[in-house]
């Protein structure tokens, strides 16, 4: 992953300075409920034959898209493919809420106006999709108001929530950006693992679902679950990646298949159009989670090449033996279109995907190549390039230079890049987390969504018991210069 990263910097620079010509060359314990609480949750599995009791209760779902800008269009248009999947699946509008920042569909950088597609023959997704929570009201308070069901909770948006029964079924997708235990939003602050885990138990202790999965997509996102999920919540997650390895972007410019010429971003993310492409083609009455699960890894895994991640599962897997039709619905027109696990139809792996972290390098690339010589087009682009280029190497020399001050030369890669074995949280103190992520962007700016991927780091120099002065006084000896801020979106950071 870094290896490609620093070949797609280098390629990169060494384009723009005129050495490059040509096309595109980028290689906690479960809560003990009372029992007239958890009555509500006896008989939520599917039966030992994986059939479910399908005459009860209601699907609710939430999707939401954690980003902005157009270089990550494919979270939106994710999400938008989603929103059409569970209308023909039989969900009502009441019943499905949507976040997403809805800044893509009518940018000026888009090609077709009101029209976003999330495959390169793909329809229009974005017709007729809720705007219950826009702009700046996509924000980490809004979506747990909405999973709790607490309007109370909300500023401003629809007001639409999850005011489900004891006898519902929960649906949750969430695409964007992530890192270690944080994921992204399109406003400040970020997603933490620990606060989103809470708010899941504090969910499963008001009685008010009998199922609840949650589809991950993001870098690192086995992490939010993995060690943190405990059984026994009735409910089962899947992940885009485990929690040491990138998610990665597909239908990429100069990819095959690639998105029309006329797009200079990638369309969709690989897990999310997996699961999704599966869903829209077969009966999801006789299909389960498991099923769809295995079929999703094997595709995003990519024939375990260099384009790929490992999908993961966490929480109650038994879940896995209900049928997808309890969470998704599904489309009459696939009535006669079962599930077969041998045959993958059309439903192949591109051959190549785009590791998510450079996915807006991939957009300013191909938008700097196709734009004519001398065009203010062609200088925005190559502002935009060394921009974000500049920033990922003041980030990166920054916690390089910080470890080093607090743990020696030697000893302070060691330490920032120690991976805990896998069942294990990434941090023990999430405020320390938190209040070194607070301390390194007032000292040293924005981490952004590329930042991200440092959030390991700081949760070791949290584990290693370094005080909070420490972490100030090494900040600010790291950072002296600080280059100028890199464009809206890429600049929100983690912290409040």
């Amino acid at each position: 992953m870094e290896r490609f990263s620093i070949a797609v910097v280098v390629l990169l620079i060494a384009s723009l300075s005129g050495l490059v010509s040509g096309g595109r060359d980028l290689t906690g314990d479960i809560l003990r409920l009372p029992s007239e609480v958890s009555r509500f949750f006896r008989g939520g599995d599917a039966d030992e034959n994986g059939s479910n009791d399908e005459s009860q209760g209601t699907r609710w779902a939430i999707l939401i898209a954690g980003s902005n800008g157009y270089w990550n269009y494919r979270h939106q248009s994710d999400v938008c493919h989603a929103y059409q999947l569970l209308r023909k699946g039989g969900l009502k509008d009441e019943n499905i809420i949507v976040f997403m920042y809805d800044d893509i569909a009518f940018n000026e950088e888009n090609p077709r106006p009101g029209i976003i597609i999330n495959s390169p023959d793909g329809d229009n997704v974005y017709k007729g999709v809720p705007k219950d929570y826009t702009g700046e009201d996509v924000t980490v308070n809004n979506f747990f108001a909405a999973i709790l069901g607490n309007k109370t909770a909300l500023t401003g948006g629809s007001g639409k929530v999850v005011d489900s029964g004891p006898n519902d079924h929960i649906f949750i997708y969430y695409s964007d950006h992530g890192g270690p235990g944080v994921l992204g939003m399109p406003t400040s602050p970020f997603l933490y693992a620990k606060d989103l885990i809470e708010v899941l138990k504090k969910k499963y202790a008001s009685g008010t679902y009998k199922s609840l999965v949650f589809y991950l997509e993001a870098c690192e996102s086995g992490s939010i679950f993995d060690g943190l999920l405990p059984e026994g919540l009735n409910i089962y997650a899947t992940t885009a990646s485990n929690a040491v390895e990138s998610s990665w972007g597909t239908y990429c410019p100069g990819d095959y298949p690639s998105p029309p010429p006329e797009y200079e971003t990638c369309l969709g993310d690989l897990y999310s159009v997996a699961w999704m492409e599966d869903s829209d083609i077969h009966n999801l009455q006789t299909e389960t989670l498991h099923q769809q699960y295995e079929l999703v890894k094997r595709r995003t895994a990519n024939d375990n090449s260099v384009y790929g991640s490992h999908v993961m599962q966490y929480g109650d897997i038994k879940l896995s033996k209900n049928s997808l039709f309890l969470y998704l619905g599904t489309n009459p027109a696939n009535d006669n279109f079962t599930f077969l696990d041998e045959n993958l139809l059309s439903l192949k792996p591109p051959s190549k995907a785009v590791n998510q972290r450079d996915a807006d390098l991939i957009h300013f690339w191909d938008k700097f190549r196709k734009a004519p010589e001398g065009s203010s087009r062609k200088v925005e682009a190559r502002k935009q390039v060394l921009e974000a280029m500049s920033h990922r190497m003041h980030i990166d020399n920054s916690v390089k230079i910080i470890g080093k001050l607090l743990f020696g030369i030697e000893k302070g890669p060691e330490v920032l890049n120690t991976v805990r074995p896998a069942g294990q949280p990434l941090v023990d103190d999430w405020d320390c987390l938190k209040a070194l992520v607070r301390t390194f962007e007032t000292h040293c700016g924005s981490l952004s969504q590329y930042g991200m991927k440092h959030m390991r780091s700081f949760a070791n120099i949290c584990n290693a018991g370094i005080q909070i002065e420490q972490m100030v006084e090494a900040s600010a000896q790291a950072c002296v210069n600080i280059p100028a801020g890199p464009w809206s979106s890429l600049s929100k950071g983690l912290s409040a």
